[in-house]
């Protein structure tokens, strides 16, 4: 796997103070995307156990509340297989951190119905994260107003409420 950039101190993506990663490689390729050049698996630089130890020790202050994936696409099956090594570290040195995912996927369509049962990678990496916001970035909805979010279609999803009850459960930005 590759990745396109690692943002430090981010506030843009998610709650919080966040490090954030951009990962290579996506097959949605949606008009209007903010991070067309990610979409080359190809590009960037390859994601090594080095890349890992900088992401982990980058999240250890207090005031750093979790780590986003984004991208490209983080769902990319290939991906998949590239960043559990990175949450599976993240929650056992950290536990108390959130991991936040940004996927074009739809969460009970494309991921739990499909992905969850082709791929066990895919299963893991859903529990390792608590919030996904899902849906291809639709320019024709695009909403500047939205939290977290590039177009209204998108949803901000709990994903271990919503595996444990069976539907989706969003994300309460009021709580």
């Amino acid at each position: 796997m590759n990745y396109a950039e690692i943002k430090y101190c981010d506030v843009a993506n998610g709650p919080g103070v966040r490090t954030s990663l951009f990962v290579s490689g996506c097959s949605h390729h949606c008009p209007g995307c903010f991070n067309e050049i990610a979409w080359d698996f190809n590009y960037g630089k390859p994601f090594t156990q080095d890349t890992i130890d900088s992401i982990i020790e980058s999240l250890k202050p207090d005031y750093i509340q979790g780590l986003t994936l984004l991208g490209g696409e983080p769902f990319e099956y290939s991906n998949q297989k590239g960043l559990l090594p990175l949450v599976r570290q993240v929650r056992e040195v950290l536990p108390q951190k959130d991991i936040w995912c940004f996927t074009g996927f739809l969460f009970d369509k494309d991921i739990i119905e499909n992905m969850c049962k082709r791929w066990k990678e895919t299963n893991e990496l859903l529990s390792y994260i608590d919030v996904l916001v899902d849906g291809r970035f639709v320019e024709e909805l695009k909403n500047l107003n939205l939290k977290f979010k590039g177009s209204e279609n998108q949803r901000t999803i709990l994903v271990n409420e919503s595996l444990k009850s069976g539907n989706v459960i969003l994300y309460d930005f009021d709580k």
